[in-house]
């Protein structure tokens, strides 16, 4: 019998690795460089001390595991935002919106804050499909994203997206207190499809999305979302 043929008790290899590979999810490839230099460094404490190498495997392993991108199932209901990403619900307020994207002046639009820790799943996700309209960096401070005023001060990447119910929306990646790169793979012009990946902040951040007003918010401040899944708001406007 050979490996991959079932046994009495219905297991094969090629059965187990396929468990795994939907079990251990995938790792972005924006979080590869610095997997690498980890394992380098592990290496080289391995050269010099057995006990400290160790610990620069399992801090190898962890940074893969916080790199993960899983799967998700996105909801197909119209006229909906889903969670950009995973973490915690921290506010619902009315502001405006960055004013690099170039929206009208004066506009408002509800904004739902959403903080991930250093344990949350770190890659960002369309909420909903359409067009990008705008793609706009803007460099600033690494305050901790726990904090409001991170919303406005920190370094940022914000998207403009027109629905195809022709909603505005605004998702925006913002670094935090240890964050010092933001990733973003789209640009103007591209075609957003609701929960697909399109961008990773390293490490603790805060994401934003803004909904037009008269949009029913379905989300609560402390409710933890799962970025592509957890429905956020039903749009109105």
């Amino acid at each position: 019998m050979n490996a991959n043929s079932p046994d009495p008790a219905g297991f094969s290899v090629s059965h187990f690795l396929e468990l795994a590979r939907k079990t251990v999810p995938p790792m972005h490839p924006g979080g590869r460089p610095i997997v690498a230099g980890f394992a380098v460094g592990a290496l080289v404490l391995r050269l010099l001390n057995r006990r400290l190498g160790f610990l620069g495997f399992v801090a190898t392993a962890w940074c893969a595991w916080f790199f993960r991108e899983p799967a998700r199932v996105t909801p197909t209901r119209p006229n909906v935002a889903v969670a950009a990403a995973d973490g915690t619900v921290a506010d619902v307020v009315e502001v405006e919106p960055p004013a690099e994207l170039g929206l009208p002046a004066g506009r408002t639009m509800l904004r739902i804050s959403t903080f991930l820790n250093i344990f949350d799943v770190h890659v960002q996700r369309l909420p909903a499909s359409g067009e990008i309209t705008a793609v706009h960096y803007r460099p600033g401070k690494f305050l901790s994203a726990d904090l409001d005023k991170a919303s406005e001060d920190n370094e940022r990447n914000s998207l403009a997206i027109r629905t195809e119910d022709g909603k505005d929306l605004v998702v925006v990646q913002i670094a935090g207190l240890v964050a010092r790169r933001i990733v973003c793979e789209v640009n103007q012009g591209d075609t957003a499809v609701a929960g697909r990946t399109y961008g990773l902040i390293r490490f603790g951040s805060r994401v934003d999305l803004y909904v037009p007003l008269g949009s029913r918010v379905l989300v609560e401040p402390g409710q933890r979302t799962i970025g592509g899944e957890t429905v956020l708001a039903e749009l109105g406007g």
